[in-house]
């Protein structure tokens, strides 16, 4: 699906949908199997279909890596120039003076790709 939700403190990717039909029991439901776009944990949300859903403002950027102090990577923006920190993730290399990019969404930073 590709869509995003907030639901409490994190931003979701929609991995699918489902609607039922309104029955004798109540009105029609949907419920939504969603991916936590920070951690990948995997949950199911179900709810009524005119329950109000909140969408997440995320932004995408690309960044140059000053320095890995830690488990922080701080970088440089590629548009703005303004430091940031990150936080470092395992399942990539990565070495001062290359380029990243990050996705940012609830005030929650993560790097989604080194080049």
């Amino acid at each position: 699906m590709g869509r995003y939700v907030a639901l409490e403190d994190s931003a979701y990717k929609i991995l699918s949908m489902s609607k039922s039909k309104p029955g004798k029991h109540g009105s029609a439901k949907a419920r939504l199997e969603l991916q936590d776009i920070f951690n990948g944990q995997k949950r199911s949300h179900v709810g009524t279909v005119t329950d109000t859903i909140y969408v997440p403002v995320i932004e995408k950027g690309s960044a140059i890596i000053t320095h890995i102090q830690g488990d922080e990577v701080n970088a440089m923006d590629n548009k703005t120039f303004e430091n940031m920190i990150l936080p470092l993730s395992s399942e990539f290399t990565l070495e001062p003076g290359g380029e990243i990019q990050w996705m940012e969404a609830m005030g929650r930073f993560r790097i989604t790709r080194d080049h």
